[in-house]
């Protein structure tokens, strides 16, 4: 079904350093002190580590915004009761290895479970790490041609793991394999690559994700900080292939729980020509339960930035339900009803009626402009 693979991210772009993978190079690098390291060894035990030195490069401190995503913490062994394995349900909506089949018009392509650095809050850390390996060959052309076979599918979701750790050579044939099938018009692309190893988006990589059909790239970024010159750099040599990039993010306690943090983040998005899409609830997966800010607190920061960012800086607040009963967007509203008649609240707080021409629509929820 799939082969193991050896740290593939070491045999592509050059870089300054060796990736962080162990818990030995945590403690030579001063990101975990010594006394710590027996406790975070039953960790590394679990869940795969991985900190490439561009990444690393940006910690200032272990605690610190980028050292908490990626830094092991002996509290990711503690288990809550509402976590689970597979909290959103791929692999009870996987019909084939390689495969999910989440909503009618679409599907994700998980060809390898290989990141280039490991998220200490990730929702598939029970499947994802350097064992995890790629598709094969054959397990590969089963997967395409299961995509083949199903021509509701409008949209392919390449995922993984990271798709943009595959060679130019491999990510161009799976690209080139989807645009041959006549009901796929859209491809995307969800990658932390461009801000995590940004020198792995070379020229190659890039022409490689060129296609006719509708592709779109769609980066994870959690702080301001992780927009480097590097990382724009990365950016701007996709963008230049005349591919839109999106912005999705996880909302999460010590990395951007608050309304500054969050303009920051998105504000950097904009300006690097990112349009923020998805601000996530995170995911219940195990041990993940110090990283939880609630819903009425995610509403509460989001409306904190209506009306002090551009809306170009407004993704949706959204909720993978878990189970796999897909995503909904979580707010905030601005619209109430009450006696008088819809009432709606403004930027900061003002609540105003509304006339009677608008209050039927509105009451409604309806919107045809």
């Amino acid at each position: 079904m799939t082969r193991s693979v050896n740290h593939p991210q070491d045999d592509f772009a050059p870089q300054s350093g060796r990736t962080l993978r162990d818990i030995p190079a945590l403690v030579a690098a001063g990101l975990v002190p010594p006394d710590a390291a027996p406790a975070l060894e039953d960790v590394a035990r679990q869940y795969a580590t991985a900190i490439p030195p561009a990444f690393a490069a940006l910690i200032e401190r272990p605690d610190d915004p980028i050292g908490l995503q990626v830094i092991p913490d002996a509290a990711e062994l503690a288990v809550a009761a509402h976590e689970r394995a597979d909290p959103i349900a791929d692999d009870a909506l996987s019909p084939v290895p390689g495969i999910v089949h989440r909503y009618a018009d679409r599907a994700l392509l998980k060809p390898l479970l290989v990141c280039p650095l490991y998220c200490r809050f990730c929702f598939r850390r029970e499947h994802v790490g350097p064992d995890g390996g790629v598709l094969d060959d054959a397990a590969l052309a089963r997967a395409l041609d299961w995509l083949r076979d199903h021509p509701a599918i409008r949209e392919v979701i390449l995922t993984g793991g990271d798709p943009l750790m595959l060679s130019p050579r491999r990510l161009g044939a799976i690209v080139r394999a989807l645009e041959a099938m006549p009901h796929v018009t859209t491809i995307r692309i969800h990658s932390r690559v461009p801000v995590a190893d940004p020198a792995r988006i070379t020229d190659a990589l890039a022409d490689a994700m060129q296609t006719d059909r509708a592709m779109w790239v769609v980066m994870h970024a959690n702080h301001a900080r992780e927009f480097t010159p590097a990382a724009r750099a990365a950016l701007r040599r996709i963008q230049a292939r005349a591919i839109p990039v999106l912005g999705q993010s996880v909302l999460l306690r010590g990395v951007n729980d608050s309304v500054p943090a969050l303009e920051g983040l998105f504000r950097a998005m904009v300006e690097a020509r990112v349009k923020p899409y998805y601000l996530h609830q995170l995911d219940p997966a195990p041990g993940t339960a110090r990283f939880h800010v609630p819903i009425a607190e995610g509403r509460r920061l989001l409306a904190g930035l209506r009306g002090r960012v551009t809306g170009l800086a407004w993704p949706t607040y959204t909720l993978d339900i878990p189970g796999g009963h897909g995503k909904v967007p979580l707010g905030p509203d601005y619209l109430e009803t009450g006696d008088g008649g819809p009432v709606v609240r403004d930027p900061a707080g003002g609540r105003h009626k509304l006339d009677a021409e608008s209050a039927p629509n509105l009451a409604l929820g309806a919107r045809e402009r």
